[in-house]
């Protein structure tokens, strides 16, 4: 499972109602059914993931978060989770709107494209920031938001969005000092327990 989920996990109730937008393969709800107890669904519009996830015995959605997510009513869902999906979507502004209607609290994870090397890569080299966690070219990438830590704080102030909690993934581990003390120059992605 991928970092990022890891940290996440702790701050899932067990027997929680869950919606994870964007559940990919599914590997994350089939981890908190199988070891919380959670009753999960998962919104996905990749085909293969679709499948792969029905595969794993999980109720799977085919929707697009930027078509809105009006078919859920408020405050059916006690933690909706939008892990790596941020940056992919159109309006992400309105998706957590939607996420804080639709669930108590909310859980997101994104790259933060202020780390210093993504920094240097556009400084120096006069390009788009390329790394092992971020590989795709400019004109290839599902990411068409490019946020850094002070860009979220900032817009959870304006939006009126509580932090409950925020935590933060380091280069060369999961909790790197660094990367705690300088969340938005040296953290790799940055995690976010939200609510109203």
């Amino acid at each position: 499972m991928r970092l990022d989920l890891t940290h996440i996990q702790r701050w899932i109730a067990p027997g929680s109602r869950v919606l994870d937008l964007g559940c990919g393969d599914g590997v994350f709800l089939e981890y908190l059914r199988d070891n919380l107890n959670v009753r999960g669904m998962g919104l996905e519009i990749d085909h293969d993931y679709i499948t792969q996830a029905i595969g794993r015995g999980l109720n799977v959605i085919e929707q697009d978060m930027d078509e809105g997510l009006g078919n859920f009513p408020d405050q059916s869902f006690d933690t909706v989770v939008m892990a790596l999906a941020l940056q992919a979507v159109n309006y992400p502004e309105k998706v957590l709107e939607e996420m804080l209607r639709i669930g108590r609290e909310s859980i997101v994870t994104f790259p933060n494209f202020g780390h210093w090397r993504c920094r240097l890569q556009l400084g120096l080299l006069g390009k788009m920031p390329r790394s092992e966690f971020m590989p795709h070219t400019w004109y290839d990438t599902p990411n068409i938001h490019y946020c850094t830590v002070q860009d979220f704080e900032q817009l959870c102030h304006d939006k009126g969005i509580k932090i409950l909690a925020r935590d933060v993934i380091g280069s060369s581990d999961d909790k790197s000092m660094f990367a705690n003390r300088w969340p938005n120059l040296f953290a790799t992605t940055a995690i976010y327990h939200i609510t109203r």
